[in-house]
């Protein structure tokens, strides 16, 4: 018989559907999950009479893949994707492959990739963005490792990878970590999405005292034009659906408590790690986090007060200045997810082409978009764009949506409503955009109680004042900004 293509580990709903993906495109496949049982109900229901292998053991689905080997794994990040790894190892030879599937922490890819490299065996940490449909469909794919173990993978992560105007949403991100890296940045911008998408049907909501059919058709209307985008799509046919028991909206139904797997965090802690301004995705984790404390919320409902009402203007003005306001507010987050993006490559010393991440998110992800056409167009213009908004076609956007921004988020605030992402992105497009903020009274306040220094408009050096004139002229030993 002859051997698979390549191995998966871990049948959950990623695994099934990325085998079935990938024997349709052509390959076989072995697969292995840690409960047998599994595989058997796989191999007798989805699988069955499929080009697919089924094996109960580590060594059983090693010795059913061709050499070199290339093993998959989808499994949950963390200490099982160590376990698998340990177990695989002594199986293997020289110039195999393991694949790492899941949403692994870059850190540990990293640490994976040098590891395994000691052994010869060579290690790709693959971000793969698109859910359910987008695995059996054509999911987006975001490979990092040695560029020869790209190779061995790139037939096959091309062809099941999602397909845009002719063009495979995968192609290879950069050494070590770069893949799940960017993969987790993406990651962080579904969070801000979703937020900014949230706050829109809130303030429509209980701002101006919307149905869910009159939003619906709003979203609807909003997918044909700039904000043409998955995320919209979905929730257009979300406000659609009505529970058939009650006959409420089902969206009416849902606990208002948001769940999170933890890149958003991770994506927001790497942002401080690296002193990368990423404000809007991490508000959208914080909104979160306030959702998790549900019956605290409701406790404090029956003491705290502050407006209530509806917004009392002509509501399809309002429509529209929540259109502008979320599109401005997408361009600031997706900003903020490139120069994140940005500072990590040259951290970890990746040669990174923000052109083509956005190409490789126009099909199978979450994010995807057509907006991501003019985030390539963008990087084609200058390929060292430091920041989104300085390109001519985004700095246009936000500035003919400004006022209408402006206006939302004092509506807003008027009515008692909170908009935590639409707020953070305009605060951050309007601090990007000064020449001078409030931080030279940060430095005075911090020489002042600490002796932490300052630097001057007027003159090169790095100064302290005594303030007090009781001070001495010790200072702090080093001035970081």
């Amino acid at each position: 018989m002859d051997k698979a293509d390549f191995g998966l580990i871990g049948l959950a709903v990623m695994g099934e559907n990325l085998i079935l993906n990938a024997e349709s495109k052509g390959f076989s496949v072995a697969c292995f999950n840690r409960t047998v049982e599994k595989v058997d109900r796989f191999i007798e229901g989805r699988a069955k009479d499929k080009n697919i292998v089924g094996t109960h053991s580590i060594e059983e689905l090693v010795d059913a893949v061709s050499t070199p080997r290339k093993i998959m794994l989808l499994v949950k990040a963390g200490a099982p994707v160590d376990a698998f790894i340990e177990k695989l190892v002594p199986h293997l030879d020289q110039g195999d492959l393991i694949i790492d599937g899941g949403n692994s922490f870059y850190g540990d890819t990293i640490r994976r990739n040098k590891e395994l490299a000691e052994k010869g065996i060579l290690y790709i940490g693959t971000g793969v963005s698109g859910g359910e449909e987008g695995a059996l469909k054509g999911p987006s794919i975001m490979p990092g490792g040695q560029r020869e173990a790209w190779e061995m993978v790139k037939p096959i992560f091309t062809k099941i990878a999602a397909q845009v105007d002719g063009e495979a949403c995968c192609t290879y991100i950069g050494s070590d970590g770069a893949g799940h890296y960017v993969k987790m940045v993406h990651n962080g911008i579904e969070y801000g999405d979703m937020q900014l998408i949230s706050e829109a049907y809130y303030i429509m909501k209980y701002g101006l005292g919307m149905s869910e059919p009159e939003m619906q058709q709003v979203f609807i209307d909003w997918n044909q034009g700039d904000l043409d985008s998955y995320l919209i799509q979905i929730a257009s046919e979300i406000l659609g659906v009505v529970d058939e028991e009650t006959g409420t909206p089902v969206i009416e139904l849902i606990l208002d408590k948001a769940g999170q797997k933890g890149t958003g965090k991770w994506t927001s802690q790497s942002a401080l790690d690296l002193g990368v301004a990423a404000p809007t995705i991490a508000e959208a984790v914080f909104a979160r986090c306030i959702s998790a404390v549900k019956d605290e919320r409701v406790a404090a409902a029956e003491v705290l007060q502050g407006p209530t009402g509806t917004y009392a203007g002509d509501r399809d003005e309002m429509l529209n200045a929540i259109h502008d306001a979320l599109y401005a507010s997408k361009i600031c987050s997706y900003a903020q997810g490139f120069q994140l993006i940005a500072g990590a490559a040259q951290e970890f010393g990746w040669d990174l082409h923000f052109g083509e991440l956005a190409m490789i998110w126009r099909g199978g992800c979450i994010i995807r978009a057509h907006f991501l056409n003019r985030i390539k167009d963008a990087f084609d213009r200058d390929p060292g764009l430091k920041n989104l908004l300085l390109d001519p076609y985004f700095k246009d956007i936000v500035h003919q949506s400004q006022d209408a921004w402006r206006k939302v988020v004092v509506e807003a605030v008027k009515l008692g409503i909170p908009v935590p992402a639409i707020s953070s992105a305009l605060a951050y497009f309007d601090s990007y955009r000064r020449g001078r903020l409030s931080a030279n009274m940060i430095q005075a306040l911090r020489d002042y109680f600490g002796a932490h220094t300052y630097q001057r408009v007027d003159r090169e050096g790095v100064f302290h004042t005594n303030w007090t004139g009781e001070g001495g002229n010790t200072t702090a030993s080093t001035y970081v900004v």
